[in-house]
């Protein structure tokens, strides 16, 4: 399960927005399991199909983060014209345990969200609950 605020559900649709027509992407921060802050970083492929992130931010990310009590709860990744789901290369690259990984759509105009964690290469759907 993953509890996530509105605050930052409105935070993942407008930075997935702004970054149209690429994919966005970031880190979520928060406390046992509910994610109180979204933190964008660059997506240095400039894709509207796949994304990556700079090591150097990824790092500074989860340090602001911990200064802010908080710890790394997941990462996040816009898909400008396709489903909210993780796709092939999405399982390939992201396999790190114990992260959340949401993917926010926004396929037809439609703001659609999802959370996954994986395992053994499989996408395992997380239950994803929004609070204020």
């Amino acid at each position: 399960m993953l509890i996530v605020t509105k605050q930052v559900e409105a935070a993942l649709f407008a930075h997935a927005r702004r970054e149209l027509p690429n994919e966005a992407c970031g880190y979520l921060g928060g406390k046992e399991g509910r994610v109180s802050v979204a933190l964008p970083l660059r997506n240095l492929d400039a894709s509207p199909e796949h994304f990556s992130m700079d090591p150097k931010e990824q790092f500074e990310a989860v340090r602001s983060l911990r200064a802010q009590g908080f710890q790394a709860l997941g990462v996040y990744h816009s898909h400008p014209d396709s489903p909210a789901r993780l796709s092939d290369e999405d399982l390939r690259l992201l396999r790190q345990p114990g992260l959340a990984y949401v993917v926010v759509s926004l396929k037809d105009g439609r703001e659609t969200m999802a959370a996954f964690e994986t395992r053994d290469g499989a996408a395992l759907p997380l239950e994803l609950i929004l609070a204020d």
